[in-house]
């Protein structure tokens, strides 16, 4: 196949997708329509958004999980495998790819040397631009694009194992037409682009985490819809008269002798009667929101005191941690399936620093503690069990992010201190 037809077969590919992601970002911004209403319905009421935003929150809650704290080469800390890492900015740009892959189906990063001064440079990447073609027999990247529109046209670059090519077109989102620019040699060997899927099943694209949640989150938004068009109508108590005299606007039609603001309702007339009507009793609706977000949980994973069920709140640290036990169940297999990708991307940058095979990089991620959503919480749990005697120093101070030389500085720093501190302290 040329490159011309392996550019347009990806680019189709690209396309097809484009619907799906759409419809995913528009339940991640809250922006979906409302479900289950008629036509007629939906003309009455005229609410054209009505979104309690849970998706977002189950995305966001189960990436905020996953903390990349060092990479290792051949089992042990790289320091310049770390700072090629932290020069790229991945230890605040890679929760983006994560929280892309997780909402969106799958995200991407692209490593190359921009400079020719063998330093890495690593970009995160949408699936609304970038896909990839794969080896169905190996599950090898043979073949991935980016494409993208400008003013008057579309560009693309096709990575290729030998090669990264760019191409123009006229009109936006081109598929065909392509017009191929001039061939740059990859010296990598392998095509530089790395996909984070999101997904429990081995064959198919990746499946976005909201997927599930759709149609409960059409259901919940339909509930407070109709709770809030009930409590404008039903909830509050109707006035009503009788025997007053109605007057007419200037096409003839019967006004209101009684504004809605009005405090009070007074008559001449001696047949005029007042009374009030009964407000309506909201309570089935918060039986419903109650069921829905009962399965909203357990399709999720995400605690009840996640999504504002006051009454279910965790009293203790203990009961906290016990409460999102599910949730960081869900997040540690998602470090399993999300840390191939962070090792390749490692494996690259590796490569290209050195010139060496990518292949030849024993990359390894360390991740942080599942169970706690901040470092500080990853730090309360490390302290307690370096007092308790569980934990030396060294290792816990490693677990809390800290590189080697950070860790040496540390042990020099303390030993100073310590002997600035015998200086000064009278003898006994």
């Amino acid at each position: 196949m040329t490159t011309t037809k392996t550019l347009e077969a990806l680019t189709a590919s690209l396309d097809t997708r484009q619907a799906a992601i759409a419809e995913n970002e528009t339940y991640l911004s809250g922006k979906q329509r409302l479900a289950f209403m008629s036509s007629q319905a939906r003309e009455a009421t005229k609410l054209g958004r009505m979104a309690t935003n849970v998706p977002r929150l189950a995305v966001t809650s189960l990436a905020e999980r996953l903390r990349v704290t060092d990479l290792h080469l051949s089992g042990q800390h790289d320091e310049a495998l770390w700072a090629d890492f932290r020069r790229n900015d991945l230890d605040q740009t890679l929760g983006l790819a994560f929280r892309e892959a997780l909402g969106l189906g799958s995200s991407y990063a692209i490593v190359w040397d921009r400079t020719g001064r063998a330093r890495p440079r690593v970009s995160i990447e949408s699936a609304q631009h970038v896909t990839v073609q794969t080896d169905p027999g190996t599950g090898e990247t043979l073949a991935a694009v980016k494409r993208w529109n400008v003013p008057g046209g579309s560009r693309a670059v096709l990575y290729l194992p030998d090669a990264v090519i760019p191409f123009t077109a006229d009109g936006e989102n081109a598929t065909i037409g392509w017009r191929e620019g001039e061939s740059i040699p990859n010296p990598l060997g392998a095509v530089p682009v790395v996909e984070f899927r999101n997904g429990d099943r081995l064959l198919g694209p990746g499946v976005s985490e909201i997927e599930d949640l759709k149609p409960l989150v059409d259901a919940l938004n339909k509930v407070l819809a109709d709770m809030m068009v009930g409590s404008e109508f039903y909830a509050r108590p109707r006035r009503w008269a009788t025997g007053v005299e109605l007057g007419e606007d200037e096409e003839g039609r019967p006004v209101n002798p009684f504004p809605e603001g009005d405090r009070m309702m007074i008559s001449e007339a001696v047949e005029a009667r007042f009374g009030s009507l009964p407000a309506a009793d909201l309570g089935s609706y918060e039986a419903a929101v109650k069921i829905l977000l009962g399965q909203i949980m357990a399709v999720s994973a995400l605690p009840a005191h996640y999504i504002g069920v006051l009454n279910s709140n965790p009293t203790s640290a203990d009961a906290n941690r016990s409460a999102e036990a599910s949730l960081a169940a869900r997040a540690q297999a998602r470090q399993a399936q999300f840390g191939r990708p962070v090792e390749a991307i490692g494996r690259l940058m590796h490569a290209v620093r050195t010139g060496t095979d990518p292949e030849a990089a024993d990359v390894s991620v360390v991740w942080a503690d599942p169970a706690t959503r901040s470092v500080a919480q990853e730090a309360d749990a490390v302290v307690k069990l370096h007092a308790e005697g569980l934990l030396p120093t060294d290792y816990a101070l490693a677990r809390l992010g800290y590189s080697g030389d950070e860790i040496a500085r540390i042990r020099l720093a303390r030993l100073q201190e310590s002997v600035e501190r015998a200086r000064l302290e009278p003898p006994a």
